[in-house]
């Protein structure tokens, strides 16, 4: 069954102090997009890449690619103005509806072979997968001058990949947006489908602020 995999590289460098995208941040000598793709071209070197990026980025994301020879293959679309209405960009070039979709954070690039291929296998088996990890802190719930302690063993961390049968993503995305939907299993649930868990990886960080990046570094070289 063909697979597609839609990057969402939305992100700005605000919280990482740069005026360049953090997707576009040299990690270990090479954008954090392209670890990115590596990812998932090393899982299955035909999945089907879709990219969807700041329209101000369209150009250079596509230069990027063929700088660095890249499959041609790879779609790169303009993102919108929320994660919800890039990932819909990105769902609108994919016409084969017998076929699995993921959606996953550019920002992402530590996520493993197994975590992907656990994902998608359980998607084809179930209709949809997200991979999770376990909190190793304490948690406490806030509500205003209050706050109790949670039982973190109720509660697990999401990662991306996304994964879910294609036809069922793009009949969930023909909702209105929400502000409620934070990523792609939560249009999904709001659909009313049961969202399935897979085990993720604890490396698969989201690059988020400085501090991830020199991570993000350490990790990658102790991997070599």
């Amino acid at each position: 069954m063909q697979e597609y995999i839609i990057i969402v590289a939305g992100g700005s460098g605000s919280r990482m102090q740069s005026d360049l995208p953090k997707q576009f941040l040299p990690l270990h000598d090479k954008a954090i997009l392209l670890h990115t793709i590596d990812r998932f071209l090393s899982y299955n070197p035909d999945i089907r890449i879709i990219i969807c990026c700041p329209r101000d980025f369209l150009n250079y994301t596509k230069e990027l690619l063929s700088k660095h020879q890249y499959p041609n293959t790879i779609e790169v679309v303009e993102g919108g103005a929320t994660r919800f209405h890039s990932v819909k960009n990105g769902l609108n070039v994919i016409e084969n509806m017998s076929s699995l979709v993921g959606v996953h954070d550019a920002a992402r690039p530590l996520v493993s072979k197994e975590t992907i291929a656990r994902c998608y296998r359980t998607a084809l088996e179930k209709g949809n997968a997200i991979p999770v990890i376990g909190l190793n802190e304490s948690l406490r719930k806030v509500e205003g001058e209050r706050n109790e302690a949670q039982d973190r063993s109720a509660f697990r961390i999401v990662q991306t990949p996304q994964c879910f049968t294609t036809a069922l993503l793009k009949e969930a995305f023909l909702q209105e947006y929400s502000p409620l939907f934070t990523d792609d299993a939560s249009v999904l649930e709001k659909a009313g489908y049961t969202i399935h868990l897979t085990e993720g990886n604890t490396e698969n960080i989201k690059i988020t602020v400085p501090a991830d990046l020199l991570l993000a570094e350490v990790l990658l070289k102790n991997k070599e």
